[in-house]
């Protein structure tokens, strides 16, 4: 270890940013730029912390779930998913908005046992333990119960060579992993106490006791361009489908388009996005074979678009309750309840599933993305905000476009001046 990395986690941020620059020769710029956006807060969060790293906020509109219209905060680097999402989420608002029954709330804390002797005979005892070991697990934590939550069921399961005790915890309003952890790390001990070999106690990621599913019906003339009429459109869509059933290649790319939207959401509403990406995934290879998370069919004289995955957010507790921007999104998407952040989440993810699909089942999806992306290839080549558009507009004539050609652009419309 260098000596300047001694103690880091010690000293305060400014002489960590001393240290760090001192260590690896930073230019003062370098320091300079992280001290101005550094935040009291940002240190309580972080280990070793030097600074906040920003990332665009917009909103998602046009949002109609189970009749109530939202505007949804959105944080993202990447151009045109706002966009996406505002523009699937319209084309399904004109057809009658998304359907999102109430989410059943349950997650799970894992108790693995190994160097099980007899397994049938390990699984009958902790089964005939069910009420004493729910009861362990409650006394950890008795504020959840309280509150109607707690943990309220329990499944043995042997993967492999091992027993795994899985809790069923209801966390009310909160994400709750901390809760879950503590619980489960209560019921290890206990087992361990009864002369078990626990491996591990933790909250699982895959919470499939927390499915949320969203649905829409999509008119025909929603999704007709100048080039193809609606019903051709649709059933394109649906093919791309298919595919994504089929072919994990595809699906892996699907399932990107869905989690643009649900991953910027979390990251506005405060909820760990690392943990729903996670889930999303593993569940999409539930059956053994990764498949697309959305699927789409015509019937009835519609496009009919489905979503299911585990969303299992919270509107309280982590970092919520601490960030003002969070507390403010939440005025803004007046969302109250944790199942009605997880309806409106699923729906961006199929809003964005939508229009990506029907990007690729016309134009191509970069004919959209492209026009959004001169707007950041023009910042990159030192376009002021002023000259932007100017840039944007004459990098969407050219045939190929590189930096190379935003700076001869952005040089030419100067001179021009």
């Amino acid at each position: 270890m260098s000596n300047w990395q001694h103690g880091f986690y010690k000293v305060d941020p400014q002489m960590r940013r001393q240290r760090l620059a001192q260590g690896l020769h930073l230019p003062q710029s370098v320091t300079a730029l992280l001290a101005d956006h550094a935040s009291a807060l940002g240190n309580e969060l972080v280990e070793n912390y030097l600074t906040d790293y920003g990332l665009p906020e917009g909103v998602g509109l046009n949002l109609t779930v189970n009749g109530h219209e939202y505007v949804v905060p959105m944080v993202v680097e990447e151009p045109s998913v706002i966009a996406a999402a505002s523009n699937g989420a319209k084309r399904v608002q004109a057809s009658g908005g998304f359907t999102a029954p109430h989410q059943h709330r349950e997650l799970v804390g894992q108790v693995v046992l190994t160097d099980v002797a007899d397994v049938s005979e390990t699984v009958a005892k902790l089964t005939a333990q069910r009420d004493h070991l729910l009861a362990v697990a409650n006394a950890a934590h008795p504020s959840m119960q309280r509150r109607g939550g707690g943990a309220q069921s329990l499944t043995v399961r042997t993967p492999g060579d091992f027993v795994s005790v899985d809790l069923g915890i209801n966390v009310c309003q909160a994400m709750g992993a901390n809760s879950v952890n503590t619980m489960a790390e209560a019921v290890g001990r206990e087992l361990s106490a009864q002369g078990y070999h626990v491996l591990v106690a933790i909250l699982s990621n895959l919470a499939t006791n927390s499915l949320q599913t969203v649905s829409c019906d999509v008119d025909f003339n929603q999704l007709a361009t100048k080039q193809l009429p609606g019903d051709r459109v649709a059933e394109r869509i649906a093919k791309l489908s298919d595919l994504a059933q089929v072919d994990p290649y595809r699906a892996a790319t699907h399932n990107k388009g869905i989690m643009n939207g649900i991953d910027a959401v979390m990251i506005a509403s405060g909820n760990d996005w690392r943990a729903i990406e996670s889930g999303a995934h593993a569940y999409a290879t539930r059956d053994g074979h990764y498949r697309g998370l959305s699927t789409w069919t015509v019937r009835d004289g519609h496009l009919h678009g489905e979503l299911t995955l585990p969303l299992p957010v919270g509107v309280v507790g982590g970092s919520i309750g601490l960030n003002p921007l969070t507390k403010a999104n939440y005025q803004i998407s007046k969302i109250q309840t944790a199942e009605e952040l997880a309806a409106v989440t699923a729906s961006i993810g199929l809003a964005q599933n939508l229009a990506a699909l029907r990007a690729l089942a016309t134009t191509g999806i970069q004919a959209g993305h492209m026009k959004l992306q001169y707007r950041s290839l023009a910042v990159s080549v030192g376009a002021t905000p002023a000259e932007v558009p100017l840039v944007v507009a004459q990098l969407a004539q050219q045939s190929h476009v590189d930096q190379e050609t935003a700076r001869q652009v952005l040089a030419k419309i100067r001179k021009d001046k």
